[in-house]
C-alpha cells in the first residue's frame, strides 16, 4: 500500500530555464542509470523477499518509495526548465550549430506529446524498458546488483552536476548524488550481514562445480601468455574457499552438430 503527500522530497528550484539540459535530465528519469529503473528494481526485490527476511523487505520498499519521490522531483525539473524558457533563450540556442542539431532532433515529444512536460523516457526519447530491472530473488546478487545501479546512477548525476551552471539544479543533484552515496552504502552494509553468501548463490555445493577451473583466470589469447601476477591470478579467492590461478582455456574439441531437423528448413541448396 502506498500513501502520497503532496509535496516535493526535496525543493527544486530553476533559476535559469534550460530546455537543453530537461532532455538531459530526462536520462535521470527513463534511463538505464536513472530513478525509473531502481525504484522499480528495488520494489520487484522486496516482493521476492520471504516472511523470515522482513528487515530485508523494508529496506528495499522504503528505498524504491523514495526513488519515486525522486522521479517527482526529476520531472518538476523538466517542466521548469521547459516552461520557463524564454523565446530569447530558445534562439540564443540555435546560435550553436551543435546545440540547434540537439534542440531539433533531441525530444520534440516533450512538447508534442507531453505539452512541455516529463515523460517516461530516456535523453534520446527511447521509452523506458524495464529489461535492465534486476530482481533475481537471490538477495546477496539482487545487493551487488543495487550496488552497481547506485554507482552509475551517481555517475549520471555527477555528470548533470558539471553541466549545469544553474544554482538550483545543483542543489538538486547534489541532494541526489548524496542519496545515491547512501544507497550505495546501505547495500554493502546489507551484504555485511549476509554471512558467507559467496560465490553467489551459496546454496549450490561447490563440490558438484569443476575443481580445475573455479578459481583460475583464463587467458584468452591464442598465443601462450606469461602470468600476469595480479591479485586475481595468484593469491587467495576473496570468498575465502580456494586460490586463484592462471591458465588458458582447455579446449573442446570442434562443434559436431546433428542433423537438422527438416521441418526447419535449414537446409543448404
Amino acid at each position: 500500500m502506498f500513501y502520497h503527500d503532496n509535496e516535493l522530497q526535496y525543493e527544486v528550484e530553476v533559476h535559469d530555464p534550460d530546455p537543453r539540459f530537461a532532455k538531459m535530465l530526462q536520462q535521470a528519469i527513463g534511463g538505464a542509470e536513472g530513478e525509473m529503473r531502481v525504484a522499480l528494481q528495488y520494489m520487484f526485490q522486496a516482493f521476492a523477499v520471504p516472511a523470515d527476511k522482513s528487515e530485508y523487505r523494508q529496506l528495499l520498499m522504503e528505498t524504491a518509495t523514495e526513488e519515486l519521490g525522486h522521479i517527482e522531483m526529476l520531472a518538476t525539473a523538466v517542466a521548469k526548465n521547459l516552461e520557463g524558457a524564454s523565446e530569447e533563450q530558445r534562439e540564443e540556442a540555435r546560435e550553436d550549430a551543435v546545440i540547434a542539431e540537439m534542440m531539433d532532433s533531441g525530444q520534440p515529444r516533450q512538447a508534442l506529446s507531453a505539452g512541455l512536460h516529463a515523460m517516461p523516457v530516456d535523453s534520446n526519447g527511447v521509452p523506458f524498458n524495464g529489461g535492465c530491472v534486476v530482481a533475481s530473488g537471490n538477495l546477496a546478487a539482487d545487493m551487488y546488483a543495487n550496488i552497481m545501479a547506485e554507482s552509475t546512477g551517481r555517475t549520471l548525476a555527477a555528470r548533470l552536476w558539471e553541466i549545469t551552471d544553474d544554482p538550483g539544479m545543483k542543489d538538486m543533484l547534489s541532494y541526489l548524488i548524496a542519496r545515491d552515496t547512501m544507497h550505495q552504502n546501505q547495500w554493502h552494509a546489507a551484504l555485511e550481514t549476509m554471512d558467507d553468501h559467496l560465490p553467489v548463490p551459496n546454496s549450490f555445493p561447490q563440490e558438484k562445480e569443476n575443481q580445475d577451473v573455479n578459481y583460475k583466470f583464463m587467458s584468452t589469447f591464442k598465443d601462450e601468455q606469461p602470468d600476469p601476477e595480479e591479485r586475481w591470478t595468484q593469491g587467495e579467492s576473496i570468498d575465502g574457499k580456494g586460490e586463484f590461478s592462471y591458465g588458458r582455456q582447455p579446449g573442446g574439441g570442434e562443434p559436431d552438430l546433428d542433423e537438422v531437423i527438416e521441418a526447419m528448413h535449414n537446409e543448404v541448396n
